[in-house]
């Protein structure tokens, strides 16, 4: 691509320091940090701890407009085929349009469908949660057991996660894995007659989810006996009617939802049905709510304003100016720790190509390895890789002012929080060897020994950060903070010339693992592959126990 070519051809990394930035800038925070108002609750993005200037601010702008971001933004919007290796729309932004404006995709509005489905979902879970929906022996439901992988498992995982302080009365658990402990360790925690399975599989033929829920499905019957009881415990997210029902489930509990709908984008769909159950329906189109406003934010304010873009293009420039690998999501809140796990999928998956969108290879790098943990965990963790290794590795830390757990009149959250500013602030000042060496000598320390230790307790600083803080982690506030990310995995995307929304590499190795299942479920020699393939393939035949 010519814009980040050139970009990249004329890029020199920034010769003063952070610090000094801010020595020469009174105002630099206030010129390079956006705080916006919501409907419930304001989202401070503080961008200031990055080797930003004016005119590198300037540049980056001007290579979202070379790129074609607006532009890109706009044909998502309109709903269209932007994923066009699978010739679809990509209108995740569509299943949390609650300002309900038309939306085309092959001249239909896709809208009157979405606006379906989510009364469909309140119905559903509105029944579940007063009772009137019963399992097979009468008893209501206390459990529900989601089914599904990826997108169809990591989004629910991370938003009941994130949402634990509005759970209902149900328990919700997940299971992925195709490993069958996975399911066998699941079921050991709920009981057949107060369990509600919601099998999450667009085609209804996935291979893990489909080997999970004929488990489960096998399971219920050995406990209660009768096929009907399938009806009244399996709920199914698919469009693939005919195996629903041939499954057992009634077709009045299957949830659509449409191939303009990517696995990682899902969780705003049917997909989200464990979430609704979790938090309520309310809280879930709350959820939507957040999301809607950021697309709006994402949608309708200028680049040099817009949190996304900025977010994306400050990340452009460490992967192809800094040569940095990798990007690490940092929240301070338990309640979050699957946050990073779920973007490392949003980011990995929609941006880890080499082919550019004219079918070419690109010649420079594209999407970062994603990675992170709730602090203050990960400070005794891997922290000291991000203060005092070789790799410059940019941290996003995220924080609610307000804990939805004030114990110990709240002091936890204040320790907290000063953990999480002087994380950001430590990273930036670092420690020089002047300081380091004052410190041991007022500690006793002479000689070669102080000159040693002095060494090895020196902090370059100099990291980059981004601080996201928001009122409290809510529903709404979450689904504001997903979008955000989604739209900065988009500008990147654009930015790069790539396709973000096709998966190719996920169905490889998928392919291959089928072939195989027949040639390792005897005990016949296996010589068609690779020495090393044949030779793991031989060591599993000779170990294993004998059918």
């Amino acid at each position: 691509m010519a814009a980040l070519t050139e970009f990249i051809k004329d890029f020199k990394p920034m010769d003063t320091t952070l610090q000094e930035l801010f020595l020469k800038d009174p105002q630099r925070f206030d010129k390079f940090s956006q705080n916006i108002g919501f409907k419930e609750g304001r989202l401070l993005v503080d961008y200031s701890k990055n080797f930003i200037d004016d005119a590198v601010m300037q540049r980056l702008i001007k290579l979202a407009k070379a790129s074609k971001l607006e532009e890109m933004r706009d044909s998502m919007f309109r709903g269209d085929k932007i994923n066009f290796t699978e010739n679809r729309a990509v209108l995740h932004i569509a299943l949390r349009n609650r300002s309900n404006d038309p939306i085309m995709v092959d001249g239909k509005d896709v809208m009157p469908d979405v606006n379906s489905v989510l009364v469909h979902m309140r119905q559903f879970v509105n029944n579940v949660l007063n009772g009137s929906f019963k399992g097979f022996t009468g008893s209501k439901i206390t459990d529900v057991v989601n089914i599904g992988i990826g997108g169809s498992d990591l989004g629910p995982v991370m938003v009941t996660k994130s949402l634990q302080a509005f759970c209902t009365h149900l328990k919700v658990h997940f299971v992925s894995n195709v490993d069958g402990t996975h399911i066998a360790e699941t079921l050991k925690c709920v009981k057949p007659e107060t369990t509600l399975f919601i099998i999450a599989s667009k085609t209804f033929t996935t291979a893990e989810t489909m080997a999970n829920a004929n488990y489960a499905k096998k399971w219920c019957l050995e406990s209660m006996k009768k096929q009907e009881a399938i009806a009244s415990h399996f709920v199914a997210l698919s469009t693939n009617t005919k195996a629903v029902k041939e499954f057992g489930i009634a077709e009045e509990n299957m949830f659509e939802f449409w191939n303009w709908v990517g696995g990682r984008y899902s969780m705003w769909s049917a997909i989200g049905l464990s979430i609704a159950l979790y938090v309520g329906m309310d809280n879930f189109e709350k959820l939507l709510d957040g999301a809607h406003a950021m697309d709006k934010h994402f949608k309708e304010t200028p680049l040099e304003r817009n949190i996304p873009a900025i977010l994306g293009l400050l990340g452009v420039m460490y992967i192809n100016g800094y040569k940095c690998e990798t990007q690490a999501l940092l929240p301070y809140d338990q309640y979050m720790s699957r946050f990073a796990a779920y973007f490392q999928q949003g980011d990995m998956e929609s941006n880890g190509k080499f082919v550019a969108r004219d079918g070419v290879p690109v010649n420079y790098s594209t999407g970062p390895v994603v990675w992170g943990e709730p602090g203050t965990n990960g400070q005794h963790a891997f922290y000291q890789l991000i203060h005092q290794g070789t790799r410059m590795i940019p941290c996003d830390f995220l924080a609610p002012v307000k804990s939805q757990n004030p114990i110990n009149d709240g002091k936890f959250h204040d320790v907290l929080l000063c953990n999480f500013l002087a994380q950001t602030e430590a990273l930036m000042l670092g420690k020089t060897s002047e300081q380091a060496h004052a410190e041991l000598k007022k500690e006793g320390y002479v000689g070669e020994q102080l000159e040693r230790l002095s060494q090895h307790k020196t902090f370059h600083g100099n990291k980059p950060t981004n601080s996201i803080m928001f009122t409290s982690l809510n529903p709404y506030m979450l689904g504001v903070l997903v979008a955000m990310y989604e739209h900065k995995i988009f500008t990147q995307g654009v930015i790069w010339n790539i396709n973000s929304f096709d998966q190719w590499g996920v169905e490889l190795g998928k392919a291959l693992a089928k072939k195989m299942e027949a040639e390792i479920s005897n005990e016949a020699v296996i010589d068609t592959h690779d020495g090393s393939t044949n030779g793991l393939v031989a060591f599993i035949k000779e170990n294993r126990e004998k059918k």
